[in-house]
């Protein structure tokens, strides 16, 4: 199963939610999906689609997920990582309208180059990092809480 998270944002992401239908539609993903879609509104025959769960209830799909693709949500992420799952970073981007700036790109920029997930921008590269997952193996989560703090502080300075 596939689990994909938006998070609470109170801007639509409906951006990621195209790229996993089209990849859907063109056979490249062909495991159940289950989205946590959060403020997104988006129709799909193909994807179970609900706002928000419970933590028990989301600490139980991840449990059962083989592959999570999530916004760029750190809590999110280091939950998954710590897990062992299979992650793909998304970020939400400002040009698009789905978020204030881009510190979700740096967010999953910075866990991409520590080798703990894949990350994808486009259709094309999640396509990429879905074809990569399997092969994928990602670092052991190491907390890394100074360079975080930086991340934030030069995000605050903006």
């Amino acid at each position: 199963m596939i689990l994909v998270t938006l998070g609470t944002q109170d801007k639509p992401f409906v951006r990621l939610l195209e790229m996993v239908q089209q990849l859907i539609d063109e056979k490249i993903i062909d495991q159940k999906v289950n989205v946590q879609a959060g403020y997104t509104s988006f129709s799909s025959k193909d994807m179970n689609i609900f706002d928000y769960i419970d933590m028990d209830s989301f600490k139980k799909m991840l449990d059962e997920c083989d592959i999570l693709i999530t916004h760029g949500g750190v809590g999110t992420i280091v939950t998954a990582v710590k897990d062992g799952k299979k992650v793909i970073g998304v970020a939400r981007e400002a040009r698009y309208g789905e978020h204030h700036n881009d510190h979700q790109k740096e967010i999953i920029e910075t866990f991409t180059e520590e080798g703990y997930i894949l990350s994808a921008s486009n259709v094309d590269e999640l396509k990429e990092a879905l074809l990569k997952i399997n092969d994928f193996k990602p670092n052991k989560y190491q907390s890394n809480t100074d360079s975080f703090i930086d991340l934030i502080r030069k995000e605050i300075g903006k």
